[in-house]
């Protein structure tokens, strides 16, 4: 398998990407930004990442998805022929590649397409990573943002299960996208290993892929003088408010609550579900998350991304998803 390596900056018009001539002002400065951030994240996780072009990789990669999601590998998430198809089609699949004795062994992996905002804005249709902290999945991310600047755009939209407290922190900190839209029971029933028994809300992300962000901690000793406003099931705090600001918590693994305790889990996800659905409703936005498990919900600000977001409904449920781009996406870094 011979993955071909990103382009380098500017470089888009020798793969007739609609990006041809010469890259000047923010544009050419974003660009460079990004492939400096790619680089150093790559170097900082001790991968390298690459596209990928080939039959072989991408069956390699729809394995990689397949063992993520806890599926049998003949019956993955994310098929190759799947894969394949959205390559062709302009999109691309991004893998990050760990060295091991043997030669080397994927470490996480996404994929992207261009949405319908004007061929402005990219819809990550998934994204993965095997080893939780290693900054894998950091790499992997700027490694898109790159490909998609090179190509015009200046957004990226994805969605993830809001109760995943460490999904929820890379990509509203780390990352520095913003929670646009809240999803009820998006894809309805699943049946893989990681969301079984469970309902399938998401919540969609908006990350400025010029900037590229990094969203600083919510302060604890705000959260600390704010007002009970809803109990969790277990009893506990789990909304707090302020005048402006609203703090929403998420267990500690959800996943590992699915395994052992599926009603208890479901009992979470409607109740954070009514967190949300009522603070959308009255315009707040998920802007962090933190360390320890809260969500902080905000009205959004002029800089704030809010691509793909009208100011209608932002809170929908699975009949009424037309502004997402793509199928069945999950980001699960």
């Amino acid at each position: 398998m011979t993955p071909v390596t990103i382009s380098a900056a500017g470089s888009g018009a020798a793969d007739g990407t609609p990006n041809g001539g010469a890259l000047v002002g923010d544009a050419a400065r974003s660009i460079a930004d990004a492939a400096r951030a790619g680089e150093g994240a790559a170097r900082t996780a001790g991968v390298t990442v690459r596209t990928v072009h080939d039959v072989a990789g991408i069956r390699a990669v729809a394995d990689f998805f397949a063992d993520v999601w806890q599926t049998s590998r003949a019956s993955p998430p994310y098929p190759a022929e799947v894969l394949r198809s959205l390559v062709h089609a302009g999109g691309a699949v991004h893998a990050a590649y760990s060295a091991v004795p043997s030669g080397e062994r994927l470490a996480g992996a996404a994929v992207a397409v261009f949405g319908q905002l004007a061929e402005r804005d990219v819809y990550s249709f998934v994204a993965a990573a095997t080893a939780s902290g290693r900054g894998v999945g950091f790499a992997v991310k700027q490694t898109q943002r790159l490909w998609a600047l090179e190509r015009g755009a200046t957004s990226m939209r994805w969605t993830f299960d809001p109760l995943v407290r460490r999904n929820a922190r890379f990509n509203l900190v780390k990352l520095g996208a913003v929670g646009s839209e809240y999803l009820v029971d998006f894809y309805g029933p699943m049946s893989d290993g990681v969301n079984d028994g469970d309902e399938s809300d998401r919540l969609t992300v908006v990350w400025d892929l010029v900037t590229g962000t990094t969203r600083r901690d919510d302060s604890a000793d705000d959260r600390a003088a704010a007002d009970v406003v809803r109990r969790a099931p277990d009893g506990s705090a789990l909304a707090l408010s302020d005048a402006d600001r609203l703090w929403c918590r998420v267990p500690e693994d959800i996943v590992a609550l699915r395994a052992a305790d599926p009603a208890l889990a479901l009992d979470w996800r409607h109740a954070v579900r009514e967190v949300f659905s009522d603070a959308y409703a009255e315009g707040l936005r998920a802007t962090a998350m933190s360390r320890d498990g809260w969500y902080l919900l905000t009205r959004p600000s002029p800089d704030l991304p809010t691509a793909g977001v009208g100011a209608e409904a932002t809170v929908a449920t699975t009949g009424a998803t037309s502004k997402i781009s793509c199928g069945p996406a999950s980001e699960g870094l």
